[in-house]
């Protein structure tokens, strides 16, 4: 079976919507347009149709594409414990169900703690995930609506992924990620590594993302914490750094 065409779209200030394109059937999903002109125009630059509209969660600067994707003709699938935020979505999914493009099928995570009914989308076959504002490279989204008990539960399952598995997440947080690693695991040397990696990604201007679930196992100090209450801590700790 062909393998997805994925597609990195830089929208508003730092974040990435994902332009999904099954080369066999031609069908096409966007996750999390933020804003839509910059997603229109990759798609139509490739000579696609945007069939599907994937949200993780109802922060504008994931769903502010929305409303244009809709009006020509996407169908918008989202988490249904957030659908009073989200009044474009047609379809409401929540953990365990099923979204499909093409013949690919993905499976629908309940990931909350960012926000309340934050999901993510997995294709376990595909070995890839989307993964909104819950798991960054080297990072974790922040708790505005959930608990570390819940962040740390979304990291365990992250966690249990393959290596190989490719995250696709919503912000090019990763320079700053990494400066905060190296802050609180100054003895990892695969973290020094990365971050010199990926300070070097960003000079050249080239984008971190999408990465394995492999690095994150080795660098992310949040995927490493251990227990809830350390990730706690450690998200305290990131919110107020400025290292």
């Amino acid at each position: 079976m062909p393998g997805l065409d994925i597609v990195r779209v830089p929208v508003l200030t730092d974040n990435y919507a994902w332009l999904i394109h099954d080369p066999k059937t031609g069908e096409v999903a966007v996750v999390d347009p933020g804003e839509a002109a910059p997603v229109l125009a990759a798609a139509k630059e490739r000579d696609w149709t945007i069939d599907q509209v994937w949200t993780t969660h109802w922060h504008p600067d994931h769903t502010g594409g929305n409303a244009e994707m809709k009006a020509a003709g996407a169908t918008i699938t989202g988490p249904g414990a957030e659908a009073a935020k989200i009044p474009t979505l047609d379809t409401q999914v929540g953990e365990g169900d099923v979204i499909r493009i093409g013949s690919h099928t993905g499976h629908v995570l309940s990931v909350p703690g960012h926000t309340a009914g934050h999901i993510a989308f997995h294709f376990a076959d595909d070995g890839l995930i989307f993964t909104g504002d819950t798991l960054f490279a080297m990072g974790c989204g922040r708790l505005f609506e959930g608990t570390p008990a819940q962040m740390w539960r979304n990291m365990e399952r992250y966690a249990a992924m393959p290596d190989e598995t490719k995250v696709y997440c919503g912000h090019e947080y990763t320079v700053s990620n990494a400066a905060f690693a190296a802050h609180v695991d100054p003895g990892n040397d695969a973290v020094t590594r990365r971050k010199a990696a990926v300070e070097a990604q960003r000079t050249a201007g080239e984008a971190t993302i999408p990465f394995s679930i492999g690095e994150e196992r080795a660098t992310n100090p949040f995927l490493r914490a251990g227990s809830a209450e350390r990730l706690g801590e450690l998200r305290g700790m990131k919110d107020d750094f400025r290292g």
